[in-house]
């Protein structure tokens, strides 16, 4: 008995043995990339359509599939049927799905805008239209599909289909003074949206936005290069406190080749522009500077004529989504946050309160449409619990609740226009991505896509599985997870890292499958380290109170909360409360500074990677809609800048930038650099020229990254014991 039991032992230890480790080489090479469905587009009907490329032909297409029985149906364009397109890399069609725009040549401009080459493709003939001669933005077919509108060197353009006539319709356009027709940066980065002109139903009229950035103070960036001499990046970027682009609403009737300017009274901020299903009626959202009062005006296109339908304020702020949804008659679906947790609104055309849709303690998440016909409403939301995502469907008048999705986790719906058929995305911690289709009631009808090759491949790997939990500190219980090594030993102390984003409204603490950095923590957990993540106050889906209360003092509140999470978590008999490090990204980054900083008493080592070293230097969007202006806001603005705390440093820090960062700019890391030479303190800093603020772009960038920010835990978190495991891994 006893040599069996020995036997058994000596085979499992073998197994154990055998299982391979993850280098951070395969993190970001592909080796555990999941399949997905590439660019699916619900079209009218039962139809969606995917953009594939076939690496034999170099070609790509578009393909049209069935959602009843997820079977191709046709292939709508081949580009290697196209004489003058090898290739194309997006694609958007018109309303009645008979012709296309394809775009080819991207090239980047910021976070979310390109410019491109783009061509109008005839479904029937077959035949191919190149738009302009010049790269362009945003180009969009108007609803009776005989015209393309679009941004070019600042101005508005319509391009005439059948003609190929060109109509400037805006002149004024200059860079970095005027913009007609396309966000500047600042709307682009904080409001989440590029194109500033829709077409009415009808088409007979373009609304569009005007920023005039003149008095928007300019910023510039050395671009490093491949040339002898480095040039610069020089934009309009409105810093917290300065002075924004005066943004302006207009009218431009396609028929009388006229504008008209459109009084909305007193604003500063156009963050939305939508036409109703009256092809007369436009509404525009506005926003005072502080972001806590909205108002939601209606203009008619006859008269110019504006009046307000909804006035929305809050003591805090109001965010801005995407969830307004017209019906046949104008009333109106609306999400908001006013009885203390965001849920479901309808109202009358006339902006009058119907009823509330949806009521609880938690949050709606994602508001996906209404089906006119049977008054049913479908969405997601935390109901089963703040870190997973489910969907449910309810009738309009709030009864009838039902739940559409079966499995706890993160659950995201794909909806044919017509909302008869979804294919749901489900993934938690230990499951990769499942693609199902279901019907409009839920009921599943087949598996599209999985990924269990990979979840086959990934059992030969020494992989711990995240385990969640609630943290109780002195302020509050807050969501958590930790990842031990595979061969945790609850009998010895082991160093802990910790991460966070930790930002208004963010969430990283969440039911669904790994992303790169999960693997990450994985490589560090396989040498011997105790990976932790916590989501403080301030982080979202669990009510407007908890994530306002750090309103007007970012960085005081969610600091307080990592150091007392670890405080706590080094109390933990297995965790050693002597060697505790953490670090962050952007906002995470400004936040392991601070903790370095402010608990150098708790934290041994950070690492920064584009952080906020002070919020005078970002945005006016994002900054003031948290902290209100550092002129009405000192206290909130210093008190919580690491920049200010610089001399606290014991620790080992290292402090990680790109110097092309467009949005958390290189001067916050110089700035804080300098602190702390000031103040004679050691540490350790690497700029990545020429890199934006993902820090990706380039051979080996997140290779180079992410091999350096291990070697820097390796060296500066750890007892001898832990670095011993690290020699043998």
């Amino acid at each position: 008995m006893r040599k069996i039991l020995i036997l058994f032992i000596s085979i499992t230890s073998l197994v154990t043995a055998q299982k391979n480790n993850i280098s951070v080489e395969q993190i970001w090479d592909g080796t555990f990339r999941t399949e997905r469905m590439n660019s699916l587009n619900s079209m009218n009907g039962d139809f969606y359509t995917l953009l594939n490329f076939n690496r034999e032909t170099q070609s790509t297409t578009i393909d049209k599939f069935s959602y009843a029985t997820l079977e191709k149906v046709e292939t709508i364009v081949d580009s290697k049927n196209l004489s003058d397109l090898k290739y194309f890399e997006s694609h958007s069609f018109n309303n009645n799905e008979t012709k296309l725009i394809l775009g080819v040549d991207s090239e980047p401009i910021y976070r979310r805008s390109s410019l491109g080459v783009f061509y109008a493709y005839d479904i029937a003939s077959k035949s191919l239209q190149l738009i302009d001669e010049e790269k362009i933005q945003e180009p969009t077919f108007s609803p009776d599909s005989k015209k393309v509108a679009y941004g070019k060197n600042n101005n508005i353009f319509i391009k005439n289909l059948e003609t190929n006539e060109i109509t400037q319709v805006t002149v004024d356009g200059l860079k970095n003074s005027i913009i007609n027709g396309i966000c500047d940066w600042v709307y682009e980065e904080e409001f989440s949206f590029v194109k500033a002109f829709e077409w009415s139903n009808d088409s007979k009229n373009i609304a569009f936005l005007r920023f005039d950035e003149t008095e928007v103070p300019t910023f510039s960036m050395d671009i490093t290069g491949k040339e002898l001499y480095p040039t610069q990046q020089v934009f309009k970027y409105p810093k917290a406190g300065e002075k924004n682009a005066i943004v302006t609403l207009h009218l431009f009737n396609v028929d009388t080749n006229k504008t008209a300017n459109i009084n909305l009274g007193a604003y500063e901020y156009i963050p939305r522009i939508k036409w109703t299903n009256d092809s007369n009626i436009l509404c525009a959202t506005t926003l005072n500077r502080h972001q806590n009062d909205l108002k939601l005006h209606f203009i008619n296109a006859t008269d110019n004529s504006s009046k307000i339908v909804l006035n929305e304020t809050d003591k805090a702020y109001i965010d801005i989504n995407d969830n307004l949804t017209f019906l046949k008659d104008n009333s109106f679906i609306w999400t908001s946050e006013q009885d203390g947790f965001n849920h479901i609104y309808y109202y009358s055309k006339e902006g009058k309160l119907i009823n509330q849709v949806t009521k609880g303690n938690w949050e709606v998440t994602n508001f996906y449409g209404i089906n006119e016909a049977t008054k049913t409403v479908f969405y997601q939301s935390v109901e089963d619990g703040s870190i997973n995502r489910t969907l449910y469907s309810i009738k309009l008048n709030g009864e009838n609740k039902k739940r559409l999705s079966k499995s706890s986790g993160t659950n995201r719906a794909s909806f044919s226009k017509n909302l008869n058929y979804f294919i749901n995305t489900f993934s938690d911690a230990n499951t990769p991505p499942v693609y199902t289709l279901h019907n409009g009631n839920g009921d599943q009808l087949k598996e599209v896509l999985n990924n269990n090759k990979l979840s086959s491949e990934l059992e030969s790997y020494k992989l711990s599985k995240k385990e969640f939990f609630t943290l109780t500190t002195q302020n509050g219980q807050f969501n958590t997870w930790m990842i031990k090594p595979a061969n945790f030993d609850a009998t010895k102390k082991y160093p802990l890292f910790m991460t966070q984003y930790s930002g208004p409204g963010s969430q990283s603490v969440s039911n669904s499958w790994n992303s790169a950095n999960d693997y990450w923590y994985q490589h560090l957990a396989q040498q011997g380290y105790i990976v932790v993540c916590v989501d403080g106050r301030g982080t979202g889906f669990k009510g407007a109170d908890f994530k306002k209360v750090t309103y007007k003092e970012l960085g005081k509140y969610e600091v307080m909360d990592q150091i007392d999470a670890a405080k706590e978590l080094g109390k933990l008999t297995y965790i050693d409360a002597n060697e505790i490090g953490i670090w962050g990204w952007s906002y995470g980054g400004f936040m392991s500074s601070n903790c370095l900083f402010k608990g150098d008493d708790v934290f041994k080592m950070a690492i920064a990677v584009a952080p906020v070293s002070s919020w005078r230097f970002y945005d006016s969007v994002y900054t003031e809609r948290y902290m209100q202006t550092p002129q009405e806001n000192p206290s909130g603005y210093d008190d919580n800048s690491p920049i200010n705390y610089a001399d606290n440093l014991k620790g080992n820090f290292l402090l990680v930038h790109g110097s092309g960062d467009d949005n958390v700019h290189v001067q916050n890391t110089m700035r804080l650099s300098n602190a702390l030479i000031e103040a004679n303190k050691p540490f350790d800093q690497a700029i990545y020229p020429d890199r934006t603020h993902g820090i990706y772009r380039g051979k080996n960038t997140r290779l180079h990254l992410y091999n350096k920010m291990t070697k820097f835990i390796q060296k500066n978190l750890g007892e001898k014991e832990t670095k011993l495991e690290l020699l043998k891994n």
